[in-house]
């Protein structure tokens, strides 16, 4: 899976980036190094969601899928 990615310059210094395809989903990192690390990190947080808390409509079935 492949993700757009907006990254920007702080003002206060480091950088901050953001995930469009993921309301939310936003991370900072003093170096750009970090910014990387901390993206997957986000991205994976934000994407991980309990199948047990998901609220369906009757008949529906949540499953899980790879990408």
């Amino acid at each position: 899976m492949k993700l757009a990615v907006l990254v920007h310059r702080a003002e206060e210094g480091g950088y901050w980036a953001e995930v469009p395809a993921i309301p939310g989903c936003a991370t900072q990192g003093e170096t750009f190094e970090e910014l990387l690390q901390n993206l997957y990190e986000a991205v994976e947080g934000c994407l991980s969601v309990p199948l047990e808390s998901l609220q369906t409509l009757p008949g529906a079935k949540a499953m899980e899928i790879a990408i």
